[in-house]
């Protein structure tokens, strides 16, 4: 199953029988198990099917009635699921599936066998639900995961993997719906997961990373700084038992680099952001071209340059920073899942260099690289309303300079999404009822309605009379009126006194002023205009 510790669920591997007079299926499964033994030490693919078809061939020999015939469909059951790891084939994972809920059948409470069964279960619908994203899988996989560990108390030698498989199924389904209470009891089954498992233990290390990624996420969530300080403290206990040459070291690396970031983002210590890219560059070195880590070592290292890059304004920094996106977006492979915040961020980087240097292509390839982020995000997402924006803001930039038409067009379109995505209430909603605003109060400058008061125009835009074309009095005031029932409803959503709300007043009674300037010859909303909101 995959997790966001990068851990695999745990399935307990068959133990060896003895050998004995006992009949051709157990010389069978013997040889099978040895068989999958060794394909799981050298990967080699022919060891694994022959294993399948051995057990198989032993499940033959075990018709209903017979009291192994539960072992032989837990262990092809096993196999199946190992190719479908290997192989990534869907009907090796769903025939998996079909013979782990048969063994459990023959399983029923009071077998001594049930628990190895329903966490095999569980497992391989926690693979399904990474795969599918279907919630009644992760749903059934935690039922089924509980019901593992009620069967292994304190002291059993499998309580540990069952505490480790729940807390996995818990934090992807926090991943997904954010409940608190999922997280709460995630951190609590890693509180105990680690207290089973003392230095010596070889789960030592995975259990400390693990309990810290987890904290690190309700510091996302709360905002509990003591929260934070621990997983750095944890991160920095796992760095000191991975010395160089341990294959994870660059786990370890990222994530205490990823934690101080954070802390360095809040406190603005500059040791904090020293030490963080230090271990940042030293995570990517052991990641060299052709590393299946590279991509997130470069994107992660970006990241931290970044934060720096936001609080310090080294411009300098920021070449290196683009680089590194580039290189990151290069390594990743097109479905990749962390493509997409890679090309956010990108873009936004290209547009901070534009906005530093004036020069036009930047602007245009963070147009290209928002919509490329976009193309990749569907509706429901939670980055969805982030890539609307992102290219919207570029597009509507880019017709400020070059007076494409085009551009601004898509980039109301796609700003009426944005708002869509902000019901009243959204703590987002102002800024997508004032970037509208904006746009539509441009298209009506284009063709022509602008008044001719400079003053008035740079209230709007500090671009937006260098904007006006020739007066063309055929038109009429739809954007207008859109305008300012936008305009208005952001003005609701303001204190008097503050000093935007000031700004939001000026700019309402410049729209109006526009209105009144405006020839009336033709007041019908374009086919194309939806009507104006209707605020309470």
């Amino acid at each position: 199953m995959a997790s966001t510790d990068d851990e695999p669920c745990k399935r307990k591997t068959p133990e060896r029988r003895r050998r004995g007079n006992r009949g051709r299926d157990v010389a069978l499964s013997e040889r099978a198990d040895a068989l999958r033994e060794r394909f799981r030490e050298g990967h080699n693919i022919t060891d694994l099917n022959e294993a399948i078809s051995l057990h198989r061939a032993a499940l033959g020999l075990r018709p209903l009635g017979n009291v192994n015939r539960s072992s032989s469909l837990r262990s092809l059951a096993l196999c199946l699921a190992d190719k479908y790891d290997f192989e990534g084939v869907d009907a090796d994972l769903e025939e998996a599936l079909r013979l782990g809920r048969a063994a459990l059948a023959l399983r029923p409470p009071g077998h001594p066998d049930r628990a190895e069964s329903l966490n095999d279960l569980a497992c391989d619908l926690g693979t399904r639900y990474a795969n599918q994203a279907n919630k009644r899988d992760l749903v059934e996989a935690i039922e089924l995961h509980r019901a593992a560990l009620e069967l292994r108390p304190h002291g059993h030698p499998d309580r540990f993997s069952s505490l480790q498989n729940l807390a996995r199924c818990l934090r992807d389904r926090y991943d997904s719906l954010g409940e608190a209470a999922d997280l709460e009891e995630v951190i609590l089954l890693r509180c105990e997961a680690l207290e089973l498992c003392p230095q010596r233990h070889p789960e030592h290390c995975t259990s400390l990373e693990s309990l810290a990624c987890d904290l690190g996420k309700r510091f996302e969530k709360h905002a509990d700084m003591r929260d934070l300080d621990e997983a750095i403290k944890l991160h920095r206990r796992a760095l000191e038992l991975r010395p160089t040459g341990d294959p994870n070291r660059f786990i370890s690396l990222q994530s205490l680099a990823r934690c101080l970031r954070h802390r360095y983002r809040v406190q603005g210590v500059i040791a904090d952001s020293e030490e963080a890219v230090e271990l940042g560059r030293a995570a990517l070195e052991l990641c060299p071209p052709g590393h299946p880590n590279r991509g997130a070592s470069l994107d992660s290292l970006a990241r931290t340059l970044r934060t720096k890059f936001e609080r310090e304004a080294d411009h300098c920094k920021l070449e290196e920073i683009i680089d590194l996106y580039r290189a990151a977006l290069e390594s990743w492979p097109s479905e990749h899942p962390g493509r997409l915040s890679s090309l956010q961020d990108l873009a936004h980087c290209l547009r901070d260099r534009y906005d530093d240097r004036k020069e036009i292509t930047d602007l245009e390839e963070a147009a290209v690289v928002s919509r490329a982020a976009l193309e990749l995000c569907q509706p429901g997402n939670p980055d969805y309303f982030v890539s609307l924006s992102s290219l919207a803001l570029n597009l509507r930039t880019k017709f400020e300079i070059t007076a494409d038409m085009h551009d601004l067009d898509e980039a109301i379109v796609l700003f009426r999404k944005a708002l869509e995505l902000c019901p009243p209430g959204h703590p987002l909603r102002l800024f997508s009822l004032e970037s509208l605003v904006t746009c539509l109060v441009y298209r009506h400058s284009n063709r022509g309605l602008i008044a001719d008061s400079k003053e008035e125009a740079t209230m709007l835009d500090d671009t937006a009379e260098t904007l006006r074309p020739t007066i063309q009095p055929d038109r009429g005031t739809a954007e207008l009126d859109e305008a300012m029932v936008l305009q208005q409803e952001a003005l609701q959503l303001l204190t008097p006194g503050d000093p935007h709300h000031d700004l939001c007043q000026r700019r309402l009674e410049a729209i109006q002023t526009m209105k009144i300037q405006t020839p009336d010859t033709d007041n019908t909303p374009s086919p194309d205009t939806p009507p104006a909101p209707v605020t309470s």
